[in-house]
């Protein structure tokens, strides 16, 4: 041990500064230092590993099971000091993990080692990392408490001021030394400063507890998450307290009241999954750690049924509500709190929504999704408190809505696209039924009279003919008898009306059978007790008649970036909260181009970050009262919320989304100078000062933040862009810088038009980004665009898009260099008047660095 001892005084004194680790003779370490270290050795490297490295602490640590995660490595070596990791360290850097969580120093004290030679052991360990394997991020841990009560482990228990002298200094170093510092010695602190009794049993070591109170500490950190769970919809009101709820010790779920006994049903359920098991009781046993569900009077500004209360503190944890649905709602809530499964952090939470009608629509009559796609939408939805699913299977493509009456109705023969693909009653009824289990209304849309071919072809008879209604009532009178829903909506837009007595008669018709109805406005002849659905701004709304806001808010326009910040931005039905007239809004999905799979609908159209964007405002309520595309730096208020908005989207895309489609990345911090207009005259190959080394880049006309800048919304002005007067035939520049850690490929999204899925625009022409002439430069390099996997194909209604989009092709590589990179954008424009309706000018640029993660 003597010898051992001087070699840390040697060594710390000789390797500061070096590359390479000092070659030490195996003889210097234990057999049980051997047989861990060369096992490390012979396991199989795999990316992304997220490393405990240190002594018997992180040796007893079962790190993989505690997180649930085969990323998750154990390199603990019992009894080891810091020349041991150095020694062994090569091995760890060799494998180019994601993140090094070292814990080193309790031995070496122990072992009369100096703080300041051991603290420089440990720098220079962060080094050595940081020259060998860039990438890796090391978190370097405090030294843990200790506590002589025991009366065990006197050499080590006697060092309590030398071990808050190093961490002392590992924290005023971490910056300088290009490592994270995590303080878990005072989060193990007694009032005293010593470990506290309740983690260890031998003063030194921790016990189960104190092992499910690390894991709880450095979470955060594993996930790259705020410290504080993220809430999506943020709460109405949220107040953190300084403790925190052991759920790993809970045992009970005490429920009174037998109405909430489905409740507790689904709480036990989706604890089970992540490994506790608790028991439905009435009571619990004195101090015994609980989750209580109350039915008790709950106050709320407004709809008070869908209102709760959910408090945390160390004892319990209690979720009360006027309603079973404002259990629900404070269970899900309760969800995104327990992320870790160990502690859930103190807090009392006061919730309830803006709007009454929080929808997502899913055109499933153009493109057929199957049973389990759709209840993972749903279930999505449910998780953030979307409460209409407003489901489309009849359109001119297919009527995929089962009618035993008529069962020419879906026959292959009468279907365009995905033929023989419908649903049948039972599956309709399971729909129903799946989305009441989770407080969802389920509004089916029978369209009529517009969107029916696929009925005329079956039937043989146009709808709005004697005939045709005649059969449609018969197919209403079966679908009222067959399903228990309240709404049916009737469609009744994009259709020359030629029968004025068609909409009254069949909204009268289901009026009668207890129905309420709703149909698109603009559309036709619809009576005032119809609710009506915004499509398009058409001026201000009746207050003498109900609405439900989809007015830009149809994900397959929108590009994956914008559509958050948009959905984000949007005030819905120009209300903050919902009244009587404007009951909220539904978030549509109308993808007409077929796809090659289901799951392209999802990756091509930013269903689930804009479906979070749109659950964040549609409960929350606010926005802004124009519709805009771009985060707007000069609005500070308004960019703050966004960026706090969106650390909880990134936070939720890598703890809930991780094998499902979620076209994002952070784009909130990428900050642009734009410059212009220069006028082209109509040449956009033009080239101008931005393009060239001597300009300054100084004195920018604006600036926009954001990954996507919309110059001109093909919606203009109704859709704002950041030109306010754009002008034809000019040419515009914009810039920014990102840091890199090291010389480098950098993967990146880039595009120039981000293609909508309900035109049929036709593919950029080999060898370029779009019709416009835009290039991109990097470092002065101009970057190629893609080699597209059909150029300029023309658009058609049955060519699925492969690789259009940014968001559903490879991110572009390129070479970056270590320190600040230069991107410059040539955004050039002729004519705002696109070929034809299915061509529009989208005057607009997508740059975004990407990591592995978001690939």
């Amino acid at each position: 041990m003597k010898r051992l001892t001087f070699l840390l005084f040697f060594l710390t004194e000789i390797v500061v500064g070096q590359v390479k680790p000092i070659g030490l003779s195996d003889s210097l370490f234990s057999t049980y230092y051997h047989q861990r270290a060369t096992l490390f050795k012979h396991l199989p490297h795999t990316q992304g590993d997220i490393i405990f490295l240190g002594n018997s602490l992180s040796d007893g640590g079962e790190w993989s099971e505690l997180f649930g995660d085969s990323r998750i490595k154990n390199r603990g070596i019992s009894g080891d000091v810091s020349a041991g990791v150095i020694h062994r360290i090569e091995e760890v850097a060799q494998r180019k993990p994601g993140k090094v969580f070292l814990l080193i120093g309790t031995n070496d004290l122990a072992q009369n080692v100096k703080p300041d030679s051991l603290l420089k052991n440990i720098f220079w360990l962060s080094g050595y990392l940081k020259q060998k394997s860039p990438a890796t991020r090391l978190y370097v841990q405090s030294i843990l408490p200790v506590n002589a009560h025991f009366k065990k482990f006197e050499g080590h228990t006697n060092k309590s001021d030398l071990i808050r002298k190093v961490n002392d200094r590992l924290q005023i170093e971490a910056s300088k030394r290009g490592y994270t510092y995590l303080d878990l010695q005072s989060a193990f602190s007694d009032e005293n400063g010593r470990l506290k009794t309740k983690y260890t049993n031998d003063g030194l070591h921790l016990n189960g507890d104190g092992y499910m109170f690390w894991k709880h500490l450095v979470f955060a950190e594993v996930y790259d998450l705020q410290q504080k769970p993220a809430l999506i919809p943020a709460p109405q009101r949220v107040q953190w307290k300084n403790e925190a709820f052991p759920l790993y010790q809970a045992k009970t779920i005490v429920v009174r009241n037998e109405a909430l006994k489905s409740e507790a049903k689904r709480l036990q359920a989706l604890l089970a999954e992540k490994g506790i098991r608790l028991e439905i009781k009435g009571s619990a046993a004195p101090q015994e750690p609980h989750i209580a569900l109350l039915l008790e009077k709950t106050q709320a500004p407004q709809l008070e049924e869908e209102a709760f209360k959910l408090s945390v503190n160390k004892e319990s944890i209690q979720i009360k509500a006027n309603t079973p649905h404002g259990i629900f709602n404070g269970l899900q809530t309760f969800s995104q709190l327990a992320r870790d499964m160990a502690f859930i952090p103190g807090c009392e939470v006061q919730d309830w929504p803006a709007f009454s009608w929080r929808g997502y629509m899913v055109d499933v009559g153009r493109n057929y999704q199957s049973m389990a796609a759709l209840k993972e939408q749903i279930e999505t939805m449910a998780k953030y408190k979307l409460n209409i699913f407003h489901f489309h299977p009849t359109e001119d493509i297919a009527w995929r809505l089962e009618v035993p009456r008529y069962p020419q109705l879906t026959a292959p023969e009468h279907m365009t696209r995905d033929k023989g693909a419908y649903y049948s009653v039972a599956e309709m009824q399971e729909l129903i039924q799946f989305c009441k289990d989770r407080y969802i209304t389920f509004v089916p849309e029978i369209d009529m009279p517009g969107h029916s071919a696929a009925f005329t072809r079956a039937m043989g008879v146009d709808m709005q003919s004697e005939q045709g209604l005649a059969y449609l009532k018969n197919i209403l009178t079966d679908f009222c008898d067959t399903y228990d829903v309240p709404y049916i909506h009737i469609g009744g837009d994009e259709v020359k009306i030629t029968n004025p007595d068609f909409l009254p008669q069949v909204t009268q018709w289901l009026h009668e059978r207890g129905k309420k109805t709703i149909g698109w406005e603009p559309g036709g002849n619809l009576s005032n007790a119809t609710i009506r659905q915004l499509w398009m701004k058409d001026g201000a709304v009746d207050p003498t008649l109900q609405y439900i806001d989809s007015r830009h808010l149809y994900l397959n326009h929108m590009d994956p970036l914008e559509a958050v910040t948009t959905i984000f931005s949007r005030r819905i039905g120009d209300r903050v909260l919902g009244d009587t007239t404007v009951l909220g809004g539904t978030l549509c999905l109308w993808h007409d181009r077929s796809v090659q799979r289901e799951e392209d609908l999802l990756q091509m159209n930013p269903v689930y970050p804009g479906m979070l964007a749109f659950a964040e405002r549609s409960w929350k309520g606010g926005g802004s009262p124009i519709w805009i595309t771009n985060l707007q730096p000069g609005q500070k208020d308004q960019l703050l919320a966004f960026r706090e908005f969106e650390n909880r989207l990134i936070d939720h895309q890598s703890s809930y989304f991780k094998n499902k489609p979620f076209p994002y990345v952070a784009q909130a911090d990428l900050t642009w100078k734009i410059f212009g207009p220069y006028k082209n005259k109509g040449d956009i190959s033009a080239s101008f000062a931005p393009e060239k080394k001597s300009f300054s880049g100084k004195n920018p006309a604006l600036e926009a933040t954001g990954g996507t800048v919309v110059l001109r919304h093909f919606w203009d002005p109704l859709v704002k862009g950041v030109l306010d007067k754009p002008e034809e035939n000019t040419t515009w520049y914009a810039t920014t810088q990102f840091w890199s850690d090291a010389d480098t490929t950098g993967h990146f999204w880039i595009g120039f038009q981000n293609l909508s899925r309900s035109q049929f625009t036709d593919s950029p022409v080999q060898g370029t980004w779009d019709k416009k002439g835009s290039a991109i430069f990097l470092n002065g390099q101009a970057l190629k665009p893609p080699l597209w996997k059909r150029p300029g194909q023309v658009g058609h209604s049955e060519i699925p898009l492969t690789d259009e989009g940014y968001e559903f092709r490879s991110p572009t590589k390129a070479p970056v260099k270590k320190g600040w990179n230069t991107v410059l954008v040539k955004l050039p424009v002729g004519s705002f008047q696109g070929r034809d309706w299915n061509n529009p000018v989208k005057w607009m640029f997508t740059f975004v660095p990407v990591n592995d993660l978001d690939k």
